[in-house]
């Protein structure tokens, strides 16, 4: 008997130290909207994304004419000339290849100018969001922008405000 009440107030004791876990939810997407910083940001990488995409653009219509003036001029070329225009088009296709690839490429031109002009104001968003957690003591904060699919959410969970106030932002 004694064994049954000290088991039973053994679990008690361990389910009051039980604590429950508290989580957040926020929209990083919403809340990067809301920010001047990041709209400029993201204008500037349209701007350089849309000329350097009309750069490739340009040097492909020059390889596209190059390519239809040899087609129309093969008949009566010599081989050796024939091999010389060939080549010549393979390096002006492998030119632009690797442009593209530089621009927009893994680790090219636009990865490097979001890094420089979005990465820092992300970092300033985490920053926020990691200060709120901490002073509400969340266990977990949820991203609902992307990769997450959550099926019902109060809410009232629902920090992005928070996160803007917490940024300065005037809602």
């Amino acid at each position: 008997m004694k064994r049954i009440v000290f088991i039973v107030f053994s679990i008690l004791l361990s389910t009051l130290n039980i604590k429950a876990q508290h989580y957040a939810i926020i929209d990083t997407k919403y809340i990067l909207d809301k920010l001047p910083e990041y709209k400029d940001a993201d204008k500037k990488m349209q701007q350089l994304s849309e000329q350097w995409q009309k750069e490739i653009d340009d040097k492909q219509a020059v390889l596209d004419q190059l390519y239809k003036n040899y087609d129309a001029e093969q008949f009566m070329l010599s081989e050796e000339l024939k091999k010389k225009r060939e080549l010549e088009l393979f390096n002006k296709e492998k030119e632009v290849r690797d442009l593209q690839k530089r621009r927009f490429g893994y680790e090219g031109d636009v990865f490097k100018e979001r890094q420089k002009l979005v990465k820092p104001i992300q970092d300033k968003v985490y920053n926020a969001i990691q200060k709120i957690a901490v002073a509400h003591s969340y266990d977990f904060v949820l991203d609902k922008s992307e990769g997450i699919t959550i099926i019902f959410a109060d809410p009232k969970l629902d920090k992005s405000d928070e996160v803007l106030k917490e940024l300065g932002i005037k809602i």
